[in-house]
């Protein structure tokens, strides 16, 4: 049976430079997909557009790839990558000369049509409905002020490309999860009605799209990992029926298990049984996971269902500044004179403006009131503030240097007087897939051998209703208790998106699952994170994998780009959960031990 093997090699813009280095090197792949974009670095590239025609993509990706161009056009493997932004066809030219100053002849394919910014305000103006889809609020509060707005494609037009013969295939704003997929249904020709194995891909890309936090990165069992030199970038063997093993090179740091692929699958997870993609609606609570050999996790038993008609369309906007500025605080006693020093730069500066905030970095910055007070030697004391009204700036920039000399002793400013910053916004909204048309160029050179335009399957599935906090069952447990960290008995990982933080809490066995599923209610993690929390928490079973996924709703104070936070995606707040003790069973606790 036909099997392909498909590597990652970065999950961010600024990820390793030599992740793609390594997983061309370590060994035989036939596909290899880089992620660049987030939402807020659309917009990023939008500015860089206006200012050069030929800008507006990640040009990082040339550097990545420039050392190991000849080796991969050698080996036969096939790059995909949405480095492209809201310019891919620049990139495809700078590409295609940097191929022809090594002799290489690489087909280099472009999927575009994603970014709507010129269209935007007439689509709206013709009926359609950008309103935010995570508050309801309308597309007349930010008109005017957008600065970026791309659909989020799904896999049918890099199929086309691969299909077409590109060697290299660069997009616009496909879904993480859509340009693995398109590896495997380009590979096998799967229908684009097998929503099992559809899914299937898409469950492949979840795990694959974020590098290494698959491989043993920002693991809560970090120290099993046996080296984190050269940590290995995820691999996935797929064969033509659907099957799946997770892995990575031999030879390099990292580690692959059931837990670290567990880890991985909660991350930004919504409701379990929705994920929802333009390819197909993935149920990630039939997924199943088990050991296949070292640094190998098999994965199966996954369904999918017929998509929606809609498409999402990301949106930033500018909305408003903000700034932020430290001072180094040193013993003896730290705390208390940080705790002073706030009180006479907020007195001096005052608090007019619409969001502030004092942060001691060293004592509570990350786990604020869940964080156990203890004396340190130095507090990084940070001050942050945040109004559309930028004349109020200047006064913060100015008093804050100004404190060294006129508080507590043994104090320092880092970096000297704060810089301003504007504030760009996300905005979500769910439009009909019959609003766009994608477009796929293959080029060979200076020739194209390809080209098409076309739409979307007509759809119109609909998301199946979730399970909203089940119980954790009738599992008796002993009535004699410990009182320990729930990281005893659980993993956590958080992951956000806008103002959502979501937290997966991942059982070591099943008596554990049973017993989190009884203490740990939507109420007591609202409870928990008081103050931090605006929204309401809903929580959702993963039974499958033993783990509760907790959904968070305006827990970010507005949003990664907005809020004020050191740890403005939350990306924290997990660990600060599995950190908090609670009376465990000690048949719990044995449990996880055996």
């Amino acid at each position: 049976m036909k099997t392909i093997r498909i590597g990652n090699a970065g999950g961010y813009w600024g990820d390793d430079p030599d992740a793609l280095k390594y997983q061309v090197t370590g060994g035989d792949l036939d596909f290899i997909t880089i992620d660049y974009l987030a939402e807020i670095t659309m917009s990023i590239m939008n500015k860089q557009l206006r200012k050069n025609p030929e800008a507006g993509y990640a040009k990082d990706f040339l550097g990545h790839l420039e050392p190991v161009f000849e080796t991969v056009m050698e080996k036969g493997i096939r790059i995909i990558t949405n480095a492209g932004g809201v310019n891919p066809l620049a990139l495809a030219r700078a590409l295609g000369k940097m191929a022809a100053e090594k002799g290489l002849k690489p087909k280099i394919a472009v999927v575009d049509g994603d970014n709507i910014l010129d269209d935007i305000d007439h689509l709206s103006d013709e009926g359609v409905d950008f309103s935010n889809m995570e508050n309801g609020a309308p597309y007349s509060e930010i008109r005017g002020r957008v600065l970026s707005a791309n659909l989020y494609f799904g896999a049918r037009p890099v199929v086309r490309a691969l299909k077409a013969g590109a060697d290299i295939v660069i997009t616009g704003r496909v879904t993480d999860t859509g340009i693995t997929l398109a590896a495997m249904m380009a590979s096998f020709d799967w229908a684009e009605d097998d929503y099992d194995k559809l899914a299937t891909g898409i469950v492949a890309g979840h795990i694959l799209e974020c590098g290494a936090q698959s491989t043993g990165g920002n693991f809560t069992d970090w120290r099993k990992v046996p080296s984190f030199d050269v940590v290995g970038y995820p691999i996935a063997e797929i064969s033509e029926d659907g099957g799946v093993v997770i892995t990575k090179h031999e030879g390099l740091g990292g580690l692959v298990s059931v837990d670290t692929v567990r880890e991985q699958l909660l991350y930004e997870m919504g409701e379990p049984k929705n994920y929802i993609t333009p390819d197909v609606i993935a149920d990630f609570s039939s997924i199943q996971l088990e050991a296949a050999g070292e640094n190998r996790v098999r994965v199966f038993g996954i369904k999918g269902a017929v998509p929606t008609d809609l498409l999402k369309v990301s949106v930033a906007y500018e909305d408003g500044f903000k700034s932020e500025g430290t001072i180094i605080i040193s013993g003896p006693d730290a705390r208390e004179k940080a705790e002073k020093f706030a009180e006479i730069f907020w007195s001096r500066v005052g608090t007019d403006f619409e969001d502030h905030l004092t942060e001691y970095v060293g004592l509570n910055a990350c786990h604020r009131h869940l964080a156990p007070l203890k004396e340190s030697n130095e507090v990084l004391l940070r001050f942050a503030v945040r109004d559309h009204d930028r004349s109020k700036f200047e006064r913060f920039r100015r008093k804050l240097p100004a404190l060294i000399l006129s508080g507590p002793p043994a104090v320092a400013v880092t970096g000297g007087a704060p810089q301003v910053r504007n504030v760009v916004s996300y905005w979500p909204a769910l439009v009909p897939q019959d609003i766009s048309t994608w477009e796929v160029t293959v080029f060979d050179g200076d020739d194209v051998l390809f080209h098409e335009t076309g739409g979307w399957p007509k759809t119109g599935g609909m998301p199946v209703p979730a399970a909203i906090g089940e119980s954790g069952g009738t599992v008796p447990f002993s009535t004699e208790t410990k009182r320990v960290p729930l990281k005893a008995i659980a993993l956590g990982r958080s992951g956000d998106k806008g103002d959502m933080s979501n937290i997966g809490v991942i059982a070591r066995s099943e008596l554990a699952y049973h017993f989190i599923g009884t203490v740990l209610t939507a109420e007591r993690v609202k409870e928990i994170f008081r103050g931090l929390v605006k929204g309401k928490v809903e929580r959702y079973p993963v039974s499958n994998l033993l783990a509760w996924n907790f959904l968070l709703h305006e827990a970010l104070g507005g949003g990664g780009t907005l809020g004020l936070r050191i740890d403005a995606q939350g990306k924290t707040l997990a660990h600060a959960l599995i950190a908090q003790e609670f009376d465990i069973p000690v048949d719990v606790l044995a449990s996880v031990e055996s």
